[in-house]
Protein backbone atom coordinates (compact mmCIF):
# COMPACT_ATOMS: atom_id res chain seq x y z
CA UNK A 1 0.00 0.00 0.00
CA UNK A 2 2.98 2.32 0.43
CA UNK A 3 4.83 1.19 -2.67
CA UNK A 4 5.76 4.08 -4.99
CA UNK A 5 7.82 2.12 -7.52
CA UNK A 6 7.66 3.70 -10.96
CA UNK A 7 6.51 7.06 -9.61
CA UNK A 8 8.34 10.37 -9.97
CA UNK A 9 8.10 13.16 -7.41
CA UNK A 10 9.06 16.81 -7.07
CA UNK A 11 9.71 18.05 -3.55
CA UNK A 12 10.37 21.77 -3.12
CA UNK A 13 12.53 23.03 -0.28
CA UNK A 14 14.10 19.59 -0.09
CA UNK A 15 17.80 20.24 0.45
CA UNK A 16 17.28 20.11 4.22
CA UNK A 17 14.75 19.71 7.00
CA UNK A 18 11.24 18.41 6.38
CA UNK A 19 11.57 18.52 2.60
CA UNK A 20 14.76 16.49 2.58
CA UNK A 21 13.23 13.89 4.86
CA UNK A 22 10.14 13.66 2.63
CA UNK A 23 12.33 13.14 -0.44
CA UNK A 24 14.36 10.47 1.36
CA UNK A 25 11.24 8.58 2.46
CA UNK A 26 9.65 8.81 -0.99
CA UNK A 27 12.85 7.33 -2.44
CA UNK A 28 12.85 4.60 0.19
CA UNK A 29 9.33 3.71 -0.97
CA UNK A 30 10.54 3.34 -4.56
CA UNK A 31 9.96 6.77 -6.12
CA UNK A 32 12.34 8.84 -8.22
CA UNK A 33 12.71 12.25 -6.58
CA UNK A 34 13.76 15.73 -7.60
CA UNK A 35 15.53 17.75 -4.92
CA UNK A 36 14.94 21.46 -5.25
CA UNK A 37 15.85 24.61 -3.34
CA UNK A 38 17.52 27.91 -4.21
CA UNK A 39 21.15 26.74 -4.02
CA UNK A 40 22.36 24.04 -6.38
CA UNK A 41 25.23 22.97 -4.09
CA UNK A 42 22.80 22.11 -1.31
CA UNK A 43 20.53 20.30 -3.79
CA UNK A 44 23.45 18.30 -5.16
CA UNK A 45 24.53 17.25 -1.67
CA UNK A 46 21.05 16.04 -0.72
CA UNK A 47 20.61 14.21 -4.04
CA UNK A 48 23.98 12.49 -3.64
CA UNK A 49 22.96 11.24 -0.19
CA UNK A 50 19.78 9.72 -1.58
CA UNK A 51 21.56 8.20 -4.56
CA UNK A 52 24.16 6.64 -2.29
CA UNK A 53 21.41 4.92 -0.31
CA UNK A 54 18.97 3.99 -3.06
CA UNK A 55 21.01 3.80 -6.24
CA UNK A 56 22.30 6.21 -8.85
CA UNK A 57 19.55 7.94 -10.75
CA UNK A 58 17.09 7.88 -7.88
CA UNK A 59 17.46 11.59 -7.13
CA UNK A 60 18.00 14.61 -9.37
CA UNK A 61 19.05 18.07 -8.18
CA UNK A 62 17.37 21.11 -9.78
CA UNK A 63 17.80 24.55 -8.23
CA UNK A 64 14.72 26.79 -8.25
CA UNK A 65 13.58 29.93 -6.49
CA UNK A 66 9.90 29.45 -5.70
CA UNK A 67 9.24 33.15 -6.29
CA UNK A 68 10.33 32.77 -9.93
CA UNK A 69 7.78 31.29 -12.32
CA UNK A 70 10.45 30.58 -14.96
CA UNK A 71 12.48 28.69 -12.33
CA UNK A 72 9.46 26.55 -11.50
CA UNK A 73 8.76 25.93 -15.19
CA UNK A 74 12.35 24.75 -15.57
CA UNK A 75 11.94 22.52 -12.50
CA UNK A 76 8.93 20.83 -14.07
CA UNK A 77 10.58 20.56 -17.49
CA UNK A 78 13.76 19.08 -15.99
CA UNK A 79 11.76 16.51 -14.05
CA UNK A 80 9.89 15.38 -17.14
CA UNK A 81 13.11 15.24 -19.15
CA UNK A 82 14.80 13.05 -16.53
CA UNK A 83 11.94 10.80 -15.41
CA UNK A 84 9.34 11.13 -18.17
CA UNK A 85 6.48 12.02 -15.84
CA UNK A 86 5.40 13.68 -12.61
CA UNK A 87 3.16 11.62 -10.35
CA UNK A 88 3.70 13.34 -7.01
CA UNK A 89 4.17 17.00 -6.12
CA UNK A 90 5.09 18.06 -2.60
CA UNK A 91 4.95 21.83 -2.11
CA UNK A 92 7.12 22.19 0.97
CA UNK A 93 9.18 25.35 0.42
CA UNK A 94 8.06 28.45 2.31
CA UNK A 95 9.40 31.65 3.81
CA UNK A 96 8.72 33.91 6.76
CA UNK A 97 10.64 37.19 6.42
CA UNK A 98 8.71 39.07 9.12
CA UNK A 99 8.65 38.46 12.87
CA UNK A 100 6.31 40.82 14.67
CA UNK A 101 2.73 42.12 14.56
CA UNK A 102 0.90 42.67 11.28
CA UNK A 103 0.76 46.38 12.09
CA UNK A 104 4.50 46.54 11.44
CA UNK A 105 4.79 44.47 8.28
CA UNK A 106 5.70 46.20 5.03
CA UNK A 107 3.67 45.66 1.89
CA UNK A 108 6.74 44.10 0.28
CA UNK A 109 7.21 41.57 3.09
CA UNK A 110 3.51 40.67 3.18
CA UNK A 111 3.47 40.10 -0.57
CA UNK A 112 6.61 37.97 -0.33
CA UNK A 113 4.98 35.70 2.25
CA UNK A 114 1.86 35.26 0.15
CA UNK A 115 3.81 34.87 -3.10
CA UNK A 116 6.20 32.25 -1.71
CA UNK A 117 3.76 30.32 0.47
CA UNK A 118 0.59 30.40 -1.62
CA UNK A 119 1.02 31.72 -5.17
CA UNK A 120 4.08 29.56 -5.88
CA UNK A 121 2.11 26.47 -4.83
CA UNK A 122 -0.69 27.48 -7.19
CA UNK A 123 1.79 27.93 -10.03
CA UNK A 124 3.41 24.55 -9.55
CA UNK A 125 0.13 22.72 -9.23
CA UNK A 126 -1.16 24.31 -12.42
CA UNK A 127 1.99 23.15 -14.19
CA UNK A 128 1.69 19.49 -13.17
CA UNK A 129 -2.06 18.97 -12.86
CA UNK A 130 -2.81 18.60 -16.61
CA UNK A 131 -0.64 15.50 -17.06
CA UNK A 132 -1.92 14.00 -13.82
CA UNK A 133 -5.50 14.62 -14.95
CA UNK A 134 -4.82 13.05 -18.33
CA UNK A 135 -3.47 9.89 -16.67
CA UNK A 136 -6.29 9.94 -14.11
CA UNK A 137 -3.72 9.59 -11.35
CA UNK A 138 -1.78 12.03 -9.20
CA UNK A 139 -1.07 13.12 -5.64
CA UNK A 140 -0.34 16.67 -4.51
CA UNK A 141 0.71 17.46 -0.95
CA UNK A 142 1.09 20.97 0.44
CA UNK A 143 3.08 21.29 3.66
CA UNK A 144 1.21 23.92 5.63
CA UNK A 145 1.38 24.47 9.41
CA UNK A 146 -0.72 24.42 12.55
CA UNK A 147 -0.06 28.16 12.43
CA UNK A 148 -2.85 28.31 9.85
CA UNK A 149 -5.29 27.22 12.57
CA UNK A 150 -4.43 29.81 15.21
CA UNK A 151 -3.73 33.51 15.59
CA UNK A 152 -0.34 34.95 16.46
CA UNK A 153 1.04 38.30 17.52
CA UNK A 154 4.39 37.70 15.84
CA UNK A 155 3.97 35.40 12.79
CA UNK A 156 0.53 36.50 11.66
CA UNK A 157 1.41 36.89 7.97
CA UNK A 158 2.91 33.40 7.88
CA UNK A 159 -0.18 31.99 9.58
CA UNK A 160 -2.46 33.73 7.10
CA UNK A 161 -0.53 32.19 4.21
CA UNK A 162 -0.73 28.74 5.75
CA UNK A 163 -4.47 29.06 6.29
CA UNK A 164 -4.76 29.98 2.61
CA UNK A 165 -2.96 26.74 1.72
CA UNK A 166 -5.69 24.75 3.47
CA UNK A 167 -8.31 26.37 1.24
CA UNK A 168 -6.12 26.06 -1.85
CA UNK A 169 -6.04 22.31 -1.28
CA UNK A 170 -9.77 22.07 -0.64
CA UNK A 171 -10.67 24.01 -3.75
CA UNK A 172 -8.24 22.14 -6.00
CA UNK A 173 -9.46 18.83 -4.56
CA UNK A 174 -12.93 19.72 -5.83
CA UNK A 175 -11.62 20.73 -9.26
CA UNK A 176 -9.21 17.83 -9.75
CA UNK A 177 -11.10 15.08 -7.96
CA UNK A 178 -13.08 14.01 -11.06
CA UNK A 179 -9.71 13.29 -12.69
CA UNK A 180 -8.52 11.16 -9.74
CA UNK A 181 -5.95 13.74 -8.67
CA UNK A 182 -5.83 14.12 -4.90
CA UNK A 183 -4.78 17.32 -3.10
CA UNK A 184 -4.11 17.38 0.64
CA UNK A 185 -2.19 19.37 3.21
CA UNK A 186 -0.04 18.45 6.19
CA UNK A 187 -0.01 20.80 9.17
CA UNK A 188 3.13 20.22 11.24
CA UNK A 189 3.59 21.62 14.70
CA UNK A 190 7.06 22.54 15.92
CA UNK A 191 9.54 20.29 14.12
CA UNK A 192 13.24 20.16 14.91
CA UNK A 193 14.47 21.98 11.79
CA UNK A 194 16.64 25.00 11.08
CA UNK A 195 13.54 26.87 9.88
CA UNK A 196 11.93 26.53 13.33
CA UNK A 197 15.13 26.76 15.36
CA UNK A 198 14.06 29.92 17.22
CA UNK A 199 11.11 28.01 18.70
CA UNK A 200 13.10 25.13 20.23
CA UNK A 201 16.79 26.03 20.43
CA UNK A 202 17.14 26.53 24.18
CA UNK A 203 16.55 24.25 27.15
CA UNK A 204 13.75 26.49 28.40
CA UNK A 205 12.00 26.61 25.02
CA UNK A 206 12.25 22.87 24.50
CA UNK A 207 11.01 22.17 28.02
CA UNK A 208 8.01 24.43 27.47
CA UNK A 209 7.16 22.74 24.18
CA UNK A 210 7.47 19.29 25.70
CA UNK A 211 5.12 20.28 28.54
CA UNK A 212 2.52 21.51 26.04
CA UNK A 213 2.66 18.38 23.86
CA UNK A 214 0.84 15.20 24.91
CA UNK A 215 3.50 13.01 23.26
CA UNK A 216 6.11 14.85 25.32
CA UNK A 217 8.63 15.61 22.58
CA UNK A 218 9.39 17.91 19.67
CA UNK A 219 8.60 16.54 16.25
CA UNK A 220 11.31 15.29 13.91
CA UNK A 221 11.31 15.69 10.11
CA UNK A 222 10.59 11.98 9.58
CA UNK A 223 7.34 12.38 11.54
CA UNK A 224 6.09 14.59 8.73
CA UNK A 225 7.72 12.55 5.95
CA UNK A 226 5.81 9.41 6.83
CA UNK A 227 2.51 11.24 6.43
CA UNK A 228 3.59 12.62 3.05
CA UNK A 229 4.41 9.10 1.83
CA UNK A 230 1.03 7.89 3.06
CA UNK A 231 -0.83 10.67 1.23
CA UNK A 232 1.15 10.08 -1.97
CA UNK A 233 0.70 6.30 -1.94
CA UNK A 234 -2.17 3.89 -2.67
CA UNK A 235 -2.81 3.83 1.08
CA UNK A 236 -4.18 7.37 0.79
CA UNK A 237 -6.12 6.83 -2.43
CA UNK A 238 -9.50 7.90 -0.97
CA UNK A 239 -8.29 11.00 0.85
CA UNK A 240 -8.51 14.44 -0.73
CA UNK A 241 -9.09 18.01 0.38
CA UNK A 242 -8.00 17.17 3.90
CA UNK A 243 -5.45 18.43 6.41
CA UNK A 244 -3.53 16.00 8.59
CA UNK A 245 -2.14 17.62 11.72
CA UNK A 246 1.29 16.34 12.80
CA UNK A 247 1.98 18.07 16.10
CA UNK A 248 2.24 15.45 18.82
CA UNK A 249 -1.16 16.59 20.07
CA UNK A 250 -0.20 20.17 20.91
CA UNK A 251 -3.27 21.71 19.28
CA UNK A 252 -5.66 19.61 21.40
CA UNK A 253 -4.37 21.01 24.67
CA UNK A 254 -5.47 24.27 26.20
CA UNK A 255 -5.16 26.31 29.40
CA UNK A 256 -5.69 24.28 32.56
Amino acid sequence: MLDLSGKAAIVTGSSRGIGKSIAECLAASGAKVVISSRKIDACDAAAQEINSRHGDGTALAVAANISSKPDLENLVHSTRSAFGRIDILVCNAASNPHYGPLSGISDEAFRKVLDNNVISNHWLIQMVAPEMSERKDGAIVIVSSIGGMIGSGVIGAYNISKAADFQLARNLAVELGPHNVRVNTIAPGVIRTEFARALWDSPAAESRLRSMTPLGRIGEPRDVAGVAVFLASPAGSYITGQTIVVDGGSTITGPL
